[in-house]
């Protein structure tokens, strides 16, 4: 109790087979095969873009030239001039 038989694998098999058909099986199992490889190339793409430096913390920061920083003096400064 608790192990998989290999008779249990075999009657699943022949549940899959009779789900899918065997001529779709081939389909998915492509079909399953070429997510696992995007996926895999997603990662690698991620690990490169992270040893390179792109996608860094702090690195998607923009700053704005020419514009104040919001602060407290700044906030004021507005208040103020709504009031008047």
């Amino acid at each position: 109790m608790g192990s998989f038989s290999i008779w249990h694998w075999i009657i699943v098999l022949l549940i899959v087979l009779l789900l899918f058909g065997a001529g779709k099986l081939p389909k998915v199992m492509g079909d399953l095969a070429k997510g696992v490889k995007s996926f895999k190339a997603g990662l690698q793409d991620d690990s490169d873009d992270a040893a390179s430096g792109v996608n860094a913390p702090g690195s998607n920061a923009k700053t704005i030239p020419n514009q104040p920083a919001n602060t407290a003096d700044t906030a004021a400064k507005k208040d103020e001039a709504v009031r008047n």
